[in-house]
């Protein structure tokens, strides 16, 4: 991986990580487009999530720190219960299934990248335009069911094209949250699944040799997707507080497959 790889990678993850359009899917895009190849591509990638859960960790440093205080003085674990039965499903799922979708070309392949992305670019569009659920006050206000619901939806974002953080914001909002709130819980609820994924990292052998090898690229790669993710995270925020905000990624990401659909069945 050189460094322009690297940058261009920590570019990418950094923008489409929390914005709703899936980063699994922009990154595959971007992997055979530019045809980057080797068995360690996936490998860097989970590497480059340093990068991004720092950003999510600096720019809610001190929602976390609320949430501890709630825990540890004032005994009230319900948020942080609901964070935790959130993210459960998919870091469950996807620490078990995460070689198979890796070595799997269904998974890789353009075709279900497209789908995925067009099925839930059409998702936004549809729901920004069905009239509101009775919404939440605060995130307090979620039930372990709906908390539950919300991670059972995290999952299809092991699907590239699907989108971590706009599955979770379409769940969110059926169930009663608006757009930034919806959003700001699912970006709360995927920390404890990065901790893993990065934990995980580090406590393999042949991951931590390949770091030693490649320090300067992921050094470099995460330092962007971080600057990067804190840009995205704070104008994402604020668009969301506009009204239908969510058709203009459901439209972007629809464009985008239809696109990408048309090449591909051309060059078939």
């Amino acid at each position: 991986m050189d460094m322009l790889e690297a940058i261009l990678l920590g570019l990418v993850q950094g923008l489409t990580e929390f914005i709703p359009v899936s980063s699994s899917g922009h990154l595959e895009l971007i992997r055979q487009i530019f045809n980057f190849s080797g068995d360690n591509f996936h490998l860097f990638l989970e590497f480059v999530n340093i990068g991004t859960l720092l950003a999510l960790l600096v720019y809610f440093r001190k929602r976390i720190f609320k949430i501890f205080k709630n825990v540890f003085r004032e005994r009230n674990y319900k948020l942080a219960l609901n964070i935790l039965i959130t993210s459960i499903p998919a870091g469950v799922i996807g620490l078990l299934l995460s070689s198979f979708i890796e070595n799997n070309g269904f998974f890789s392949s353009l075709y279900t990248v497209c789908i995925a992305m067009g099925v839930v670019g059409a998702i936004m569009i549809a729901i920004d335009k069905l009239p509101h659920a009775s919404e939440l006050a605060s995130e307090n206000e979620l039930t372990p069911t709906r908390a539950l619901t919300i991670g059972l939806a995290q999952v299809f974002a092991l699907i590239p094209g699907v989108s971590r953080s706009g599955s979770t914001i379409i769940t969110g909002r059926l169930v009663g949250m608006n757009s930034e709130s919806a959003a700001e819980y699912s970006f709360l609820a995927s920390i404890p699944i990065m901790c893993g994924v990065c934990l995980k990292l580090f406590l393999d052998g042949g991951s931590r040799e390949y770091l030693l090898q490649n320090f300067g690229a992921v050094l470099i790669s995460n330092f962007v997707a971080f600057l990067v993710g804190m840009l995205a995270l704070k104008v994402l925020l604020k668009y969301l507080k506009k009204p239908k905000s969510l058709q203009t990624f459901g439209k972007y990401r629809v464009i985008l497959a239809c696109l990408v659909l048309g090449v591909l069945l051309i060059l078939a």
